[in-house]
């Protein structure tokens, strides 16, 4: 029998946890929530793969762990760029707005038209969706269907405009230059070389003990491994 949204939510709700939420809300999301963890979404993925229209209507619900559970199964191969910047507009949680909407938008043949646009929007959310896309994007693309040289220009942005921009624009500002490190071989060094010159990045985590990692430290530690370079299946996780 196919699962209906309703059917998702009461499963949902079945699997929710105070606990979880409590650690969700602190990091990265807000009500309405759930509190269901990762690895049980994950597991509703399975069962539901595939239908779009599900996780359209799973994402217009308005629940964290539900449009989070959108973004995993959602093709985003499959959506419009209205469908895209409904999304990045609908998002109300960082959760969402940095990895829900950045993964289904990296997958897209929109995907870098609108991470640009995205960038240059006054909305914090917005320009967050912007920075971790192209992030994504990077992860999942091989280099020579990447414009290196307007990826360096990024990295040059990012330089100039870090530290005057809002708190989680700051955080995946960040995150681009260490995307960009770690996976564009041809810029990794380039990277590093960003990340000595920003020195520290100040975000506020909020009640967390979470910490802004260091570009350079990151990079490193990839480098070491022997994998800058190497590309990921998907951005999802």
């Amino acid at each position: 029998m196919d699962m209906k949204t309703d059917d998702i939510i009461k499963e949902l709700k079945s699997l929710g946890s105070q606990s979880i939420k409590k650690i969700l809300i602190n990091h990265v999301a807000q009500e309405p929530i759930f509190g269901v963890k990762i690895e049980d979404l994950k597991k509703i993925s399975k069962k539901i793969k595939g239908n779009q229209k599900l996780a359209m209507e799973l994402y217009d619900t308005g629940i964290y762990d539900a449009m989070y559970l959108a973004g995993i199964v959602a093709d985003g191969k499959k959506m419009s760029k209205k469908d895209l910047e409904q999304w990045a507009e609908k998002a109300n949680a960082k959760g969402i707005s940095e990895y829900t909407v950045a993964w289904v938008t990296s997958e897209s043949k929109f995907g870098e038209e609108l991470a640009l646009k995205w960038i240059d929007s006054k909305k914090e959310k917005i320009a967050s969706s912007g920075w971790s896309t192209l992030g994504a994007i990077v992860s999942i693309t091989s280099d020579e269907n990447l414009d290196i040289k307007k990826y360096k220009a990024l990295l040059d942005r990012v330089t100039k405009t870090i530290h005057q921009s809002p708190n989680r624009v700051r955080h995946t500002m960040n995150g681009f230059i260490i995307s960009t490190g770690a996976y564009i071989k041809d810029l990794s060094v380039y990277a590093q070389e960003v990340g000595k010159k920003i020195g520290v990045v100040y975000v506020d985590m909020g009640d967390t003990s979470c910490k802004v990692p260091s570009a350079v430290e990151y990079i490193e530690k990839i480098k070491a491994k022997g994998l800058i370079g190497r590309k990921k299946k998907t951005a999802k996780c």
